[in-house]
């Protein structure tokens, strides 16, 4: 974790704590940086979302990479897997999204990939740090700043919004079958996916019921989207639709809602995805990659299936870089960040929309039927702010503690102290047959926590 970029990009408030400025030197350095480090012209793809200060930030990190000789190329309001999209099938040297994901409309975020549509890399991440924080030397610049181009070798900024288009065309072609006659609603949380999604489910013959499609640049995630999925299940249910599918602001997730507006989050999604891969002959390994923070009953559910599984610490990236290594083709997280390695590179909502329908269409049956094996156990997060994460995390007395409770549970569930990697934050999540049971193993490990003076 860096200063300012987290394991999901540079985040803040915008115009506290991410400003203008620091989206100017951002495009303003990764113009430099991959003009001297592949000694051509650099070419570089800008998405955003529909926050306010998305213009203003998508802006700024244009002008910075103009300044240095760079093209940008403008997609306007699209998703974030479409941006690793338009860089990996348009050569691209790099691409910048604008969003802050799911938090409030006053967050902002600075997303970057590599030409190949992945996460950028760390060494790249901690130059970009050194630049922001003046530490030129520490880059090998002798001068009092990186040089601007002029004349000729000024960057252009061009509309791309060609790129956004070609991106929907290929969602339309990944589906094997029509959508008809299903009716299917959307929620697409006043954010990227506003336009996208339904042009899609349209065209794949979908009707569709889409809500969450009215941006006013404050709007985006307010009481709607994946983080708000009571809106959708109502939705579905008011209208007697036959699923439903939340995307969140960027629409990097989707978490679904059933015939009878249940939900089917992240980890129903994988079991379903896997089941059906496995009987296409697609499951890689037969491996499915999920986070330490998957539900027990995921796990359980795939023992039951005969299909194996492997965990990550939280963060997609995390995930995508263990599908990577071992080449799996399917991982992903409860929160709806789904990763199928042979479409795209990173989790991509709408796209996992789609394979889900696929597998309702394929084994004809509904979305509740499929989902029904995974059986989700009360599971209770408890967060306390702690002066030291490392002390906490090797104190005696608390290591007792999460034995004894590690003890008490059994098979039947599991406890699990993790540090947050972006706050002085430790967080205690259990899993337990009751939601009671849940409370209690957790409130004793924090009674520890607080009795041994770390928090």
């Amino acid at each position: 974790m860096g200063k300012y970029f987290g394991t999901d990009g540079f985040r803040g408030e915008a115009g506290i704590s991410l400003t203008s400025e620091h989206a100017y030197k951002i495009g303003r350095f990764l113009g430099w940086y991959y003009a001297e480090k592949n000694q051509r012209k650099v070419r570089a793809v800008i998405g955003k979302d529909t926050r306010r200060s998305s213009y203003m930030l998508e802006y700024a990190i244009a002008a910075g990479l103009t300044s240095s000789g760079a093209d940008a190329y403008i997609l306007h309001v699209t998703t974030t897997p479409s941006v690793s999209y338009a860089v990996a099938s348009d050569d691209f040297d790099c691409g910048i999204m604008i969003s802050a994901s799911h938090n409030p409309y006053y967050d902002n975020g600075i997303k970057l990939v590599n030409r190949k549509g992945e996460k950028i890399d760390d060494t790249t991440i901690e130059h970009i740090e050194l630049y922001l924080d003046g530490r030129l030397s520490e880059l090998g610049i002798t001068d009092e700043d990186i040089p601007f181009a002029s004349g000729e070798k000024l960057g252009r900024i061009i509309d791309y919004a060609e790129g956004r288009n070609r991106y929907i065309g290929y969602l339309i072609s990944l589906s094997r079958y029509s959508f008809k006659p299903f009716k299917v609603g959307l929620d697409c949380a006043n954010g990227s996916a506003w336009m996208i999604a339904k042009s899609v489910f349209d065209a794949l013959g979908a009707k569709t019921y889409a809500i969450g499609v009215s941006p006013d640049g404050t709007n985006i995630n307010r009481e709607t989207g994946s983080t708000h999925i009571e809106s959708l299940s109502r939705h579905v249910k008011e209208n007697h639709l036959d699923l439903g599918f939340a995307f969140d602001g960027d629409a990097d997730r989707c978490i679904a809602v059933d015939e009878n507006g249940d939900v089917v989050n992240g980890d129903h999604i994988l079991y379903i995805l896997a089941k059906h891969m496995r009987s296409q002959g697609e499951l890689s390994n037969n491996t499915v990659v999920t986070t330490i923070m998957s539900n027990l009953g995921l796990y359980k559910a795939l023992d039951a299936e005969g299909i194996d599984y492997e965990q990550t610490t939280v963060g997609d990236r995390y995930v995508y870089e263990n599908m990577q290594k071992n080449s799996h083709c399917l991982g992903g997280e409860q929160s709806g960040h789904v990763i199928l390695s042979k479409y795209a590179t990173t989790g991509d909502g709408i796209l996992t929309a789609i394979k889900v329908m696929e597998a309702v269409i394929s084994s004809k049956q509904s979305l509740s039927k499929l989902a029904s094996p995974v059986y989700m156990l009360p599971q209770i997060t408890r967060n306390i702010r702690v002066a030291d994460k490392a002390a906490v995390r090797n104190n005696a007395q608390v290591q007792k503690a999460v034995e004894e409770v590690r003890l008490s549970i059994g098979d039947s569930g599991r406890i699990l102290l993790r540090e947050s990697g972006t706050e002085p934050v430790i967080r205690v999540m259990v899993e337990a047959p009751t939601d009671e049971l849940c409370s209690l193993y957790a409130d004793k490990v924090l009674q520890i926590i607080r009795s041994e003076g770390l928090a």
